[in-house]
């Protein structure tokens, strides 16, 4: 399995990276090696007890290895060069609950009726078996017809048409209520003096009906004419004949 092919490529990595020889059986763990390498084996199973992976500190141990190969950093402190995790799995607790305790009280709550008790004072006890058939299906029968009744009530209020406002009514509520003083109105009409309106020129004279402008332009040609004819009688005539 992909499993156990994973935890025997960790196992391996780190038997060689400390210098050890692990084994593991079940939930046991046995390390062969020297002290510093049992030591930090002893710290990659913890950890992997507390739900954090090894790969982390075998790469931790790899970045370890390749500086104590530098000298220059012998003396200097290696956290800078090493890697660091953050936590992704953060377990943030839970509120507690607010449990409300009740008052004590030394007396027991009231023993409750049981289903003999209940039929005693109904009735049903004393009934026959048939008799209690025939309650129950009654029964049913009085809720699936009042659930029915329910439901053709839904289906028709879709199809109720809204009311209309009488607009009429409404109009004429609102004359009503203006206040008017009749008195006043009468003494206004006895005042005014109805005459019968004169005719106007249009309905004496049917030219009048033509627009000016079609009047105006057959006068103006005429003048024209006149013009042009005065001009020619006014010119002398040359009677004499040619020497």
């Amino acid at each position: 399995d992909k499993k156990t092919k994973k935890a025997v490529v960790s196992t391996q990595s780190t038997g060689l990276l400390t210098e050890c020889y692990i084994k593991v059986q079940g939930s046991t763990v046995a390390a062969l090696g020297p002290y510093k390498g049992i030591k930090q084996v002893r710290n990659i199973v913890m950890d992997t007890m507390n739900n954090i992976h090894p790969i982390y500190n075998i790469k931790i141990l790899m970045t370890k290895r390749e500086l104590m190969r530098d000298p220059a950093l012998a003396n200097e402190s290696w956290d800078r060069f090493l890697p660091k995790f953050k936590k992704k799995n953060v377990q943030t607790k839970k509120p507690k609950k607010q449990v409300v305790k009740k008052k004590y009280t030394p007396f027991p709550p009231p023993q409750q009726p049981s289903k003999i008790d209940l039929q005693i004072e109904s009735g049903e006890y004393f009934m026959k078996e048939h008799e209690r058939r025939q309650k129950k299906n009654e029964e049913k029968g009085q809720a699936q017809s009042l659930k029915n009744s329910q439901k053709k009530k839904e289906k028709e209020a879709a199809f109720v048409a809204p009311k209309e406002e009488n607009i009429v009514a409404k109009t004429l509520d609102k004359e009503n209520d203006n206040s008017v003083d009749i008195d006043a109105l009468k003494k206004k009409l006895k005042k005014k003096k109805f005459k019968t309106p004169a005719p106007t020129t249009s309905d004496a004279n049917p030219d009048s009906l033509i627009s000016p402008t079609q009047s105006d332009e057959p006068v103006k040609k005429k003048k024209k004419k006149r013009k042009a004819e005065v001009a020619v009688s006014a010119e002398p005539v040359d009677t004499a004949e040619p020497v």
